[in-house]
């Protein structure tokens, strides 16, 4: 009788792990069901581009039916409420009880507020399809408001979080709303775009001399950096700094942190600040019939205290190596341990300039070779998932 895989989440660690199952299992052997929010696999790392509105939706979120469909994967779209791990259940919020053999957590990571009074309250993010439109449809009703009314907060942008995301996004923004402020006849010197990092530096994962880049780059096309200072609140019209700085802005989006998702961190399986702990095979350390891939997870290099940042490149080699390890532990064999490689870590600038380390030498990049090397590394994204069809659904 076939086994029953579930796997929660159809991200990067998710998808994989079906499609690599899926290699290694054949239907009499596996029964194999994703469970994810969204009907579509998004690709997270372009998810900036559709906030600016230089792209469309369908080129970030591939509907998961023409990426799964002829894999004998079945599909259902709802949100996990529980899991059971002594039970081997999974509660949604529909109201369905499902059942497994293996179960693969790939649910990803949560927003993380710090406590800040009102950020949670007045401010946007950007973790999904939805969240990217929400933002640009925000961003354009306050630009219309501020025309009506010349109130300069409808006129002001607030990006908290220098990380990879925060920048990008400022990136799309300094790009993009120039277009989009003389279509509707505004001057785009009087929008202002601010990126604000606690941290003492933007881009903390890039030597000096890319963030250096990074920060003449973005500075002559209109985006202000305040670093070395915190948010400390946030109105619907206004954010606090520590400094002692008001910023009056309608347009407030956080990008500042992530934190373990809370389904995992209070099912009952170990894990650390609410990220589960794994085995070597990526099993976790308490129900070795479970198995993590991606943000959900906190991964350890051998011998260092200091786990593996949380990267979709990261996610996407866990889940292929969940994937094989499944079929070891229905069928038998030896699983693997995981052992990831980093290709290197781009970031766009907007649309004709980047910056980024490949290699294993971490060779430098920059300008327009750092754009074309960030857009191979998702074509190739998008050619390993035979995801490029579904770009034009």
């Amino acid at each position: 009788m076939a086994k029953q895989i579930l796997i929660l989440g159809g991200g990067y660690g998710g998808l994989l792990t079906a499609l690599t199952a899926r290699k290694h299992l054949s239907a009499s052997e596996a029964n194999i069901t994703i469970i994810n929010k969204f009907s579509t696999h998004q690709i997270i790392t372009e998810l900036h581009r559709l906030a600016g509105g230089t792209i469309k939706e369908q080129a970030v979120a591939l509907p998961l039916q023409k990426l799964l469909g002829d894999k004998n994967v079945n599909i259902v779209v709802d949100t996990i409420q529980e899991i059971k791990p002594n039970e081997k259940q999974v509660l949604t919020s529909s109201g369905a009880v499902h059942k497994y053999d293996a179960l693969v957590v790939a649910l990803g990571s949560e927003t993380n507020y710090f406590g800040i009074p009102g950020l949670e309250a007045n401010s946007l993010i950007l973790k999904s399809a939805s969240d990217a439109n929400r933002i640009r449809a925000h961003v354009e009703a306050r630009l219309d408001a501020y025309k009506a009314s010349g109130n300069k907060a409808d006129a002001t942008i607030v990006v908290g979080g220098g990380g990879l995301t925060g920048v990008e996004l400022v990136g799309e923004f300094a790009d993009k709303l120039p277009e989009v402020c003389r279509a509707k006849g505004i001057d785009f010197n009087d929008i202002s775009i601010y990126c604000v990092e606690a941290g003492l530096s933007i881009l903390p994962v890039f030597p000096s001399v890319l963030i250096e880049r990074a920060v003449t780059s973005l500075e002559k096309r209109g985006v202000t950096f305040l670093t070395g200072v915190a948010i400390t609140e946030a109105t619907n019209n206004s954010v606090s700094l520590k400094s002692g700085q008001t910023i009056e802005a309608s347009t407030i989006i956080w990008t500042g942190g992530v934190k373990g998702n809370q389904v995992v961190g209070s099912c009952g399986i170990a894990e650390d600040r609410g990220r589960a702990t794994v085995t070597s095979t990526l099993q976790s350390t308490s129900h070795e019939d479970i198995f993590l891939a991606g943000d959900c997870a906190v991964v350890f290099p051998e011998g260092s205290e200091r786990p593996y940042p949380p990267t979709a490149q990261l996610a996407w080699q866990m889940g292929e190596t969940v994937g094989y390890n499944l079929s070891v532990q229905l069928k038998g064999g030896v699983m693997e341990k995981f052992v990831p490689v980093f290709s290197g870590t781009l970031g766009s600038l907007g649309r004709k300039d980047g910056i980024g380390t490949i290699g294993g030498k971490n060779t430098q990049l920059k300008g327009l070779p750092a754009t074309l090397m960030k857009e191979a590394s998702n074509v190739r994204y998008l050619s390993h998932i035979h995801g490029l069809f579904a770009l034009a659904y």
